[in-house]
């Protein structure tokens, strides 16, 4: 029970962030098949209920498979695309209707006692979708095979502003009437963008982007996985197929693209209301910035400071000495999220500054972004026409001395800060001079 009340503690800014977003979640045919949706539909209802406004696209290229196997038709791809003939048109049809309609009735449930009591999510479906031919390729006729042209973002708001979820297939219509099957990752990377969606969620077959060594790539920018995928030619097929997608959603205004796998119950909200995730978030730049602290922040910096404060590690602050000291701040944003702090107090008269209050948030110290802050310290201090940094601390000692700081005595600090000094606390006094 207390790790559920933590988790729940740790969720409720995502909450309050994603009230009123606008979510693309892109799903396979597979996961109806599978007999996964029944479980991902109370993760959609929970969304629903925060009030996410969720754009759900489908395929269905499994159940497309079996129709086809059932005429004894035989499957021809091109580059991974479907060529699609008058014959694979009407399974592709049969197919979408039918997982469509699937996927409504689990989303219409309401069952007593489940997590979908008292839901009550309306799904909106229709011709969102405008495609035209994706032509003849390398030589090779795709037939009723399209591409989108268009996403009427017109009609799909007016749905979500009224509360429903919005489901679209992979089948488009051309303005003169033709049906065009569509590939997936086509349809939901267009509807982010054309939405200006704040999160597209691809759920597939794969962990995420992992390397050689197993690793999972939690968080990459569009530069690093364009890099990634030029390193790693030999990655899985769904990562080839899904990671140029995200980058093109980043790259042309949707905040955040995820590739989560469909296979783990809950990875859905395991991806959005965990610090560190399930799978792989990718971002058009990094996720941290160091910027001067403001006022809205004081919040966020007394959750980091305090508990330091109280094992005696930080000299007590209070909230009104930070607010009006504020200016002198600094603040390490990680998503959104305060992860570190520092502070610069100079002596213009010793040509001093005091590097202060410098904290990493405990998830984030394994990559030395405290001495990102120093950096950060001493280039404001030479700014300000400062030679030396000092600091003063009970526990740090050895962290300094490897920064290039010489440990020295109270008769070297500024007399204001010498009249300061806590003879109690009995703080060590280091010093680093400030090439220029």
């Amino acid at each position: 029970m207390q790790d559920f009340v933590q988790w729940f503690r740790q969720a409720a800014p995502y909450i309050h962030a994603f009230r009123g977003r606008t979510f693309v979640i892109a799903l396979g045919g597979e996961v109806v098949r599978d007999g996964k949706f029944a479980t991902l539909t109370h993760d959609i209802n929970l969304l629903t209920s925060l009030g996410v406004r969720l754009i759900v696209v489908h395929g269905a290229r499994p159940q497309i498979e079996a129709r086809m196997a059932e005429r004894h038709l035989e499957p021809q791809y091109h580059n991974g695309v479907r060529v699609t003939d008058q014959q694979a048109l009407e399974c592709v049809i049969q197919a979408a209707g039918h997982v469509r309609v699937e996927i409504e009735s689990w989303l219409s449930m309401g069952l007593a006692n489940s997590p979908m009591a008292n839901a009550d999510i309306r799904v909106s479906a229709g011709n969102f979708v405008t495609a035209q031919p994706m032509g003849v390729r390398d030589g090779i006729d795709l037939q009723y095979t399209g591409e989108v042209r268009k996403i009427d973002t017109t009609a799909i708001n007016y749905r979500l502003d009224d509360g429903e979820m919005v489901l679209l297939s992979t089948i488009g219509y051309s303005p003169t009437g033709e049906i065009f099957n569509l590939t997936l990752e086509d349809v939901a990377t267009s509807a982010a963008i054309a939405l200006k969606a704040d999160k597209l969620l691809f759920m597939f077959g794969s962990q995420g982007v992992v390397d050689e060594a197993g690793e999972l790539q939690t968080e990459l920018t569009a530069v690093e996985a364009e890099q990634f995928l030029a390193d790693h030619p030999n990655v899985n097929e769904d990562v080839q197929l899904y990671l140029p997608c995200a980058i093109r959603a980043v790259r042309y205004g949707v905040k955040r693209a995820h590739l989560v796998t469909h296979h783990v119950d809950g990875s859905l909200l395991m991806e959005l209301f965990t610090h560190d995730g399930i799978g792989t978030m990718i971002s058009r730049a990094s996720l941290e910035t160091l910027r001067h602290a403001t006022i809205d922040d004081i919040g966020g910096m007394l959750a980091l400071i305090e508990p330091l404060e109280d094992q005696g590690v930080l000299v007590k602050r209070g909230r009104e000495l930070l607010e009006r000291e504020v200016h002198r701040y600094s603040v390490l944003e990680h998503d959104g999220k305060i992860i570190g702090i520092v502070a610069i107090h100079p002596f213009a008269d010793s040509k001093m500054a005091e590097l202060a209050c410098l904290v990493i948030h405990p998830d984030y110290r394994d990559e030395d972004r405290g001495a990102d802050l120093l950096r950060h310290v001493e280039q404001q201090a030479r700014g300000l026409g400062m030679e030396k940094l000092f600091a003063l601390t009970t526990r740090t000692s050895h962290w300094f001395v490897e920064r290039g700081f010489t440990q020295a005595t109270v008769e070297v600090l500024p007399i204001e800060k010498k009249q300061l000094y806590n003879y109690q606390r009995r703080s060590k006094v280091f010093i680093k001079p400030l090439a220029r």
